[in-house]
């Protein structure tokens, strides 16, 4: 008998984040599997793997993913793309472009927050999110460099302990994306996964989908009806 998945059946889980959520999504609302309406990205594996292992369920997946996003384009967009279409379960991945921004282009960062006012939104958005929902499920930002004194490393990690901070303040479950790319780096070149260390490729699409169904009790061995 495995262990039951912390999803319940007839859920509406919903993915928030940045490029590497939307991934191509479809607009206005990514939904569906035909023509990439999850997009090309981890969302789309993770309703693979749910649909083929556990299809009795009926989970719905819903993905409003936006390329370039920080967490402050996330409070603009929250009431339309999260609130407004009631997920059972959210999932949230950001903090990559506020960092990116903060490195690369200090003088047009309109969009970043330091890593306490990042925590202070992201925070603000869940509270307003939590009442509604069954689970929330947050996701440490990354960067494929395993030098940690590295600027662009450094201060990813700050912002993945900020990411850690809201999670434990609200229960969350938490997915150590960082943590499961630097397992990975031991044996391959970042390059190999992202030529720009962010945006990935399927390899690293499957790790990170990978690390969020260990979090969620995900079973590769169940049969459909088991509970």
């Amino acid at each position: 008998m495995t262990s039951a998945m912390n999803l319940q059946a007839n859920t509406r889980l919903l993915f928030i984040g940045d490029s590497i959520t939307d991934c191509g999504r479809k607009r206005p609302i990514g939904r569906g599997t035909d023509n990439f309406g999850l997009g090309q990205g981890y969302v789309s594996l993770i309703d693979a793997a749910l649909a083929s292992g556990y299809p009795d369920y009926g989970i719905e997946i819903i993905n409003m993913g936006i390329s370039g996003d920080t967490v402050n384009d996330l409070r603009y967009r929250w009431v339309s793309d999260v609130l407004d279409l009631e997920p059972d379960w959210l999932s949230v991945l950001i903090g990559i472009n506020d960092v990116w921004q903060l490195i690369d282009q200090p003088d047009y960062a309109y969009g970043s927050r330091s890593p306490d006012e990042f925590a202070e939104i992201l925070g603000s958005l869940i509270e307003q999110a939590l009442p509604n929902l069954q689970g929330l499920i947050l996701m440490t930002p990354y960067y494929l460099e395993t030098n940690k004194s590295d600027p662009m490393r450094n201060l990813m990690d700050r912002y993945s302990q900020m990411v850690e901070q809201v999670a434990n303040e609200h229960k969350a479950i938490l997915v150590d994306i960082q943590g499961a790319f630097d397992s990975i780096l031991k044996w391959k070149e970042p390059f190999k996964l992202a030529q720009d260390r962010v945006h990935i490729n399927l390899q690293g699409h499957m790790l990170l989908a990978r690390s969020f169904l260990q979090q969620i009790n995900f079973s590769w061995d169940r049969y459909p009806g088991e509970r």
